[in-house]
């Protein structure tokens, strides 16, 4: 029997797991943060300046706002020393050519450009009150980049465990329906740009669906050419984020394999669209748009796991 890959120690690569999970868990909660930064206001909180806070290093008699924009920014700094340790622990315990060694290098790389967009962010002044284009789409490809560095940190640690070492990419032993999975995970991309889209109008133009005029009336009057336009914008979230989560409900049962994984999405999506629900009802709290936004988060990391796991073959053996 030849074994087309080789695993690394049980102990070793069970360590490397804990602080790849560890590392994930981290960048979630500083991705919480940041939209705690932008539901509060702050993040004009240290000025135009970058990476100093209001020109200098360490701000004296900050106010609130500036303690919140300051914390994420140490947070997110934070965050560059423990991926870079997970990269170099990735070279250090897995061989050339190894899943974990090129994901380690996506996670860097996805942080990078993080890190470039907030400092633009905050330089070219796209924050606190702007209700410009330019804020608008800035956001939503920024959580675009946020979405894919959970995806890299996630790979990471899925293929660190010794049964997944070996997982390589093999087109002819692909699970029945996986393909399906590639227009779910571009459907959750384009659902997160719309959703940064729409709470940043949330943020900005605060609104509530129980008015005095009535729900019709209302609906009308945000979608009015006399309203701003992140006014207008805000029906297409909800609508795109219904038709990406009828889609994954549809795609699940045509998947092979991996029941427990998919009960667990379909589970995720019911929850996410209740969610939704319950945000618009409430007129997005800030409590709510958190719970929101680390629901899509995990919807999206259980996708594109699921995706990972029906592409690939852990540790493949062939008898002679």
């Amino acid at each position: 029997m030849t074994v087309l890959s080789q695993d690394p120690p049980q102990d070793s690569s069970s360590r490397f797991t804990r602080y790849a999970w560890f590392v994930l868990g981290y960048l979630g909660l500083v991705i919480l943060w940041g939209a705690w930064v932008r539901i509060s206001g702050s993040g004009a909180g240290c000025g135009a300046h970058w990476p100093t806070c209001n020109g200098v290093v360490v701000p004296l008699n900050p106010t609130l706002e500036t303690l919140i924009e300051y914390t994420h920014r140490l947070t997110s700094g934070l965050s560059l020393p423990f991926v870079f340790i997970l990269v170099g622990w990735a070279f250090k315990r897995f061989p050339a050519g190894s899943g974990v060694r090129g994901a380690s290098l996506g996670a860097l790389f996805f942080l990078l450009t993080e890190a470039a967009l907030g400092a633009g962010l905050v330089k070219f002044e796209l924050v606190a009150g702007d209700t410009s284009v330019a804020r608008a789409v800035t956001a939503s490809f920024h959580l675009v980049n946020t979405f894919a560095l959970s995806a890299f940190s996630a790979l990471v640690a899925w293929w660190s465990y010794p049964q997944h070492t070996g997982a390589n990419f093999h087109p002819r032993l692909r699970s029945q329906g996986s393909g399906w999975l590639v227009p779910a995970l571009v459907a959750l991309l384009f659902t997160s740009m719309t959703g940064a889209i729409t709470a940043l109008g949330d943020t900005l133009f605060p609104t509530s669906v129980f008015t005095e005029q009535g729900l019709v009336a209302h609906l009308a009057e945000q979608v009015s050419a006399s309203t701003h336009f992140l006014v207008q914008l805000r029906i297409v979230h909800p609508i795109v984020a219904v038709l990406t989560s009828v889609y994954l409900l549809i795609v699940m049962p045509q998947i092979s394999g991996f029941a427990g994984h998919r009960r667990l999405i379909n589970g995720l999506v019911i929850t996410q669209v209740a969610f939704g629900l319950l945000n618009i009802l409430l007129a997005a709290p800030t409590w709510m748009q958190l719970v929101h936004l680390l629901t899509a988060l995990v919807v999206w990391l259980s996708v594109f796991v699921l995706w990972v796991r029906t592409q690939s073959l852990a540790s493949v053996t062939t008898a002679p």
